[in-house]
């Protein structure tokens, strides 16, 4: 049994920005962000393919990389938690395996 790439992703998103914030040094989140990325694009990869993993992978880049000037107009947490729930949703969706 696997664990779901929206559990990776959003574990990745979350626990990366509470150990950048707890640890204040962004480093770690980020080893802790590309670690879970890493294994939900895997976990997708043996489920529905390549393609679809390559694509949680940009989606997943895209979210991290767009909570941060979002966190500019409605607060980090908030931020964090809507890039989490679109990439969650994307993950859900790309990791569906694919019949026929």
């Amino acid at each position: 049994m696997s664990i779901p790439s929206s559990l990776l992703t959003s574990a990745g998103l979350i626990g990366g920005f509470a150990v950048a914030r707890a640890t204040s040094h962004r480093h770690w989140g980020g080893v802790v962000a590309a670690g879970a990325g890493l294994g939900a694009m895997e976990a997708c990869r043996r489920r529905a393919g390549v393609v679809p993993a390559l694509v949680l992978g940009a989606t997943y880049a895209a979210a991290l990389t767009g909570s941060h000037p979002l966190a500019k107009k409605i607060g980090a947490w908030p931020s964090v938690f809507t890039a989490t729930a679109v990439t969650a949703a994307a993950a859900h969706l790309l990791a569906r395996p694919r019949h026929g």
